[in-house]
C-alpha cells in the first residue's frame, strides 16, 4: 500500500534565480514547521587544554512536579586555558541524550578568573520519569570565551537507567577527556531507505501519455530504521520534504504519521515536475524526520541530497552541505536518467 503520489510543479524564474513550487497535492495537510538547530554537544574547541579536575554535583527526581534536577554544586582544580594571565572562566552545561534535540542544553553562569568555581544552582527538565530513564546526562565544563569558541575543560556521563535514585547528597566525581564512543553514540539518528527518479523533459518519446513537457523528479520514501526512541512506547514519526532554495509551503510535502515505531515505513512517493536538468546542480531535496506531538514536533535527523558544493545559483548557501554518500547517491540519478536509484543514507543532524 502507498500513499497518494504528491504531484509538485518546480518553476524556475531564471532572472532571479530562485525556484517557485506550486503544489497541485489534494491529500497532503499542512503542518507548522519547527524552527532552530539542533546544537552539537561538543560545540567548541577541544585541542587546548588536557581535561583535569573533579565536579561536584547531585541529581533528583521531583514526582510531584514530574521534574529532573541537576545541583551543580562546584568544581575544583579547573584546567587554565589562559597560561599569561592564569585563568578560566569555566561554566557547566547539561544535556539529556540522545535526545539532545528535543530538550535542549541546560547551563550554569560563567564564573570569572577561576579554576575553582562554586555555582550553587540547579539545571531543571520537565520530563517524565519513564522517559527519564532511556536517557544519559551529559554534564561538561567549558572555558566561556565571549571573543572566540569556548573550549572545553572535561565531562562525566551518567547512565540514568542504572543511577541510584535514593542518592541525593552531593557527591564529586573526575572529570574525563571528551568521548568519541559517546559522540558517535550521540550521532547515530537511524538509517532511512530511498530511492529517487529524475526524467528529463520529452525523454519518454512521443507515444507515451505519460512523457512530461519539463521534467521530473520523483522521491520515494520507503522506511527509515532504527530512530530515536523518545518515549518508553516508540515514536510516532513523519517525513517532511523540501526542495531547496524554495522553503514556500508550496515546496512543503510531508508523509502521514506512523505512531509507536522506530523503524516505520512510509512507502510515499513526491514527484515534482517542471525540473529542468540544470536545476539539478544548483537544487537540493532535504528530507527530515520529525517526531510527532499535539503542540509541536521534535527533530529527529535529517538528509540533504544535492552536489554539496556550497552554492546555489551562484550564491553561497549553508544547506548545499551534503556528505559524500548523499552526493554520491545525487550524481548516480543525474547520471541514471529514467532509472530508480536506490539508497540507504544515515541521518544527521541540519
Amino acid at each position: 500500500e502507498s500513499d497518494t503520489a504528491s504531484e509538485i510543479s518546480f518553476q524556475f524564474n531564471k532572472h532571479k534565480k530562485t525556484p517557485s513550487i506550486g503544489s497541485h497535492s489534494s491529500d497532503m495537510a499542512s503542518v507548522s514547521s519547527v524552527s532552530g538547530s539542533v546544537l552539537s554537544v561538543y560545540s567548541g574547541d577541544f585541542g587546548s587544554v588536557d581535561a583535569q579536575g573533579t565536579v561536584e554535583f547531585a541529581l533528583d527526581y521531583d514526582e510531584k512536579n514530574r521534574e529532573f534536577q541537576v545541583h551543580v554544586s562546584q568544581c575544583k582544580d579547573l584546567a587554565v586555558v589562559d597560561e599569561k594571565k592564569g585563568r578560566s572562566d569555566p561554566y557547566v552545561k547539561t544535556y539529556l541524550l540522545p535526545d539532545k534535540a528535543r530538550m535542549g542544553k541546560r547551563k550554569t553562569s560563567v564564573k570569572k578568573r577561576t579554576v575553582n568555581p562554586i555555582y550553587n544552582e540547579v539545571l531543571r527538565y520537565k520530563i517524565e520519569k519513564m522517559v527519564l530513564l532511556i536517557q544519559k546526562l551529559n554534564l561538561s565544563v567549558w572555558h566561556n570565551d565571549p571573543l572566540g569558541r569556548n573550549s572545553f575543560l572535561g565531562e562525566i556521563e551518567v547512565d540514568l537507567a542504572s543511577w541510584d535514585w535514593s542518592n541525593r547528597k552531593l557527591n564529586w566525581y573526575p572529570l574525563k577527556p571528551r568521548s568519541l564512543s559517546a559522540v558517535n553514540g550521540v550521532d547515530h539518528r537511524g538509517v532511512m531507505n530511498l530511492s529517487i527518479k529524475y526524467v528529463p523533459p520529452g525523454s519518454l518519446g512521443k507515444k507515451c501519455p505519460k512523457n512530461p513537457p519539463s521534467g521530473e523528479l520523483h522521491i520515494w520514501v520507503k522506511d527509515v530504521k532504527d530512530l530515536l526512541q523518545l518515549r518508553p512506547s516508540g515514536v510516532d514519526s513523519f517525513v517532511k520534504c523540501y526542495v531547496l532554495p524554495d522553503t514556500s509551503k508550496k515546496s512543503y510535502q510531508k508523509t502521514r504519521v506512523i505512531k509507536r515505531d522506530t523503524n516505520p515505513v512510509f512507502n510515499h512517493t513526491i514527484v515534482y515536475d517542471g525540473f529542468h536538468t540544470e536545476d539539478l546542480k544548483d537544487a537540493c531535496v532535504e528530507l527530515t524526520v520529525w517526531d510527532h506531538e499535539k503542540l509541536t514536533n521534535h527533530f529527529l535527523g535529517g538528509i540533504r541530497l544535492g552536489l554539496g558544493t556550497g552554492l546555489s545559483y551562484g550564491i553561497s548557501v549553508d544547506w548545499m552541505d551534503s556528505t559524500q554518500e548523499e552526493v554520491a547517491f545525487w550524481q548516480e540519478m543525474m547520471s541514471a536518467a529514467n532509472e530508480w536509484i536506490e539508497g540507504l543514507l544515515p541521518l544527521r543532524s541540519l
